[in-house]
C-alpha cells in the first residue's frame, strides 16, 4: 500500500470549476453541499486570469505570464494580467475560508500541471513551453514553489483542514503521444520522453509532500501507471472514457492502494439518472476486477466528470448533489 492509502477522503466533491462569478455564491454551495470534502471553486467565467491557465500562471515564482490574442504568454514583468489572476484567487480564498470555519478533514485545492501549463503557456517567440526542455524545467521549478507557496497561505486560513491537492493534467495524454500542435497549427511538438515526464511530475507533486496530492485528467487514455510512479496518491478520471482495456492498470493501482475520483455525474446540462444508476458502471468494474465489494467506498471518491463551468447554476448545484446521493448508494449497497 502506498504511503497516502489511509488517508480518509471524502466520499464525493467536484473537480473545480463552477459557473458564474460570484466567489461567495460558488464557495457557499460547494461547502453546503460537500461537508465532509469541499474544494475551491474556480470561477473561469469572469474572464483572463479566471481561467485555469491563467490562475496557475498567477502562482508561479518569478516567472509571469499575460493574456495575447493567441493566449498566455510568458512576459519581464507581473502586469496587469498577473495582478487580476492573483485578486480573484484572494478573493477565492477570502470566501473559502468564511464558509469553512472550524473545518476539520479533507479540502482540495487544485492548479494545473507542469505538462498542460506547458502545453498551453507560450514562450516569447508564440511557440509553446512545451517546444523548450530548459524552459519545461523553469516552469516546474516556479510552479512547485508557487504551490508551496499557496498551499501554506491555505493552511494559514484553514488551519485544521487536511489539504488536498489536486493537479490537472488535461493535456498530459497529448504530450505523451505528441499531440500538442505549434503555433502555426501545421505541425505538433514531438513527444517528451515518459522519463522525463515522469520526473517533472515527481518533482512538482512533491510541493505537498506529504500529503495526497490527486491528479486529474478528463482526457482519454489516463496514463494511470505513469501517475503511481510520479507519487500521485490519486487519480481523477472521466469514467465514462474508460475501456476495458484500462481495467489491468485501473486494478493494479487499486491493488497499490492509489484511490480513484470517478467522474460519474455528466458536467453539462442534460438529464441525471437515479444515483444507483449513476454508479453502475463502477459497480460492474468493480465486478470485472474481482475486486473485493467492501473495499468500494473506501477506494472511490465521486464525482463530477469535468469541472462544471459549462454548467447552468441550476444545474451545477443538482449535479454536485447527486454525486453525493451516489455517494451514499455505492456505500448502502456496494454490490
Amino acid at each position: 500500500m502506498s504511503e497516502n492509502s489511509q488517508f480518509q477522503y471524502g466520499a464525493a466533491t467536484g473537480i473545480g470549476s463552477m459557473p458564474g462569478g460570484d466567489a461567495r455564491e460558488a464557495a457557499k454551495t460547494v461547502t453546503g453541499t460537500f461537508e465532509d470534502f469541499p474544494f475551491l471553486p474556480e470561477l473561469p467565467a469572469r474572464g483572463p486570469g479566471a481561467d485555469m491557465i491563467g490562475r496557475t500562471a498567477g502562482m508561479l515564482v518569478e516567472l509571469y505570464a499575460r493574456v495575447e490574442p493567441s493566449g498566455w504568454r510568458i512576459g519581464d514583468r507581473p502586469g496587469r494580467d498577473t495582478r487580476r489572476a492573483r485578486s480573484w484567487l484572494g478573493e477565492d480564498l477570502d470566501a473559502l475560508e468564511e464558509f469553512t470555519q472550524g473545518h476539520q478533514g479533507p479540502l482540495k485545492v487544485q492548479a494545473v500541471g507542469p505538462w498542460t501549463l506547458a502545453a498551453n503557456l507560450e514562450l516569447r517567440n508564440g511557440e509553446a513551453v512545451l517546444s523548450d526542455p530548459g524552459a519545461c524545467r523553469d516552469l516546474a521549478a516556479s510552479l512547485a514553489e508557487g504551490l508551496r507557496l499557496h498551499l501554506a497561505e491555505v493552511r494559514r486560513r484553514v488551519p485544521d483542514a487536511e489539504l488536498v491537492l489536486q493537479v490537472d493534467e488535461p493535456s498530459l495524454t497529448a504530450v505523451l503521444r505528441g499531440q500538442v500542435r505549434t503555433a502555426s497549427g501545421y505541425r505538433t511538438h514531438r513527444a517528451v520522453d515518459r522519463q522525463v515526464v515522469e520526473a517533472t511530475l515527481r518533482d512538482v507533486l512533491g510541493a505537498h509532500a506529504p500529503g495526497p496530492v490527486v491528479v486529474h485528467s478528463c482526457a482519454p487514455d489516463v496514463p494511470f501507471a505513469l501517475l503511481r510512479r510520479a507519487g500521485a496518491a490519486a487519480v481523477s478520471f472521466d469514467f465514462s472514457l474508460l475501456t476495458e482495456r484500462d481495467d489491468e492498470a485501473i486494478g493494479e493501482a487499486v491493488e497499490g492502494g492509489t484511490h480513484l475520483f470517478a467522474g460519474v455525474v455528466p458536467a453539462t446540462d442534460g438529464p441525471l439518472s437515479d444515483p444507483a444508476g449513476s454508479v453502475m458502471g463502477v459497480r460492474m468494474l468493480w465486478r470485472r476486477l474481482g475486486l473485493r465489494p467492501g473495499l468500494l467506498a473506501q477506494a472511490v471518491t465521486l464525482s463530477p466528470a469535468c469541472g462544471l463551468a459549462g454548467a447552468s447554476p441550476a444545474y451545477a448545484r443538482r449535479a454536485l448533489a447527486h454525486c453525493v446521493r451516489a455517494a451514499k448508494s455505492l456505500a448502502d449497497n456496494p454490490e
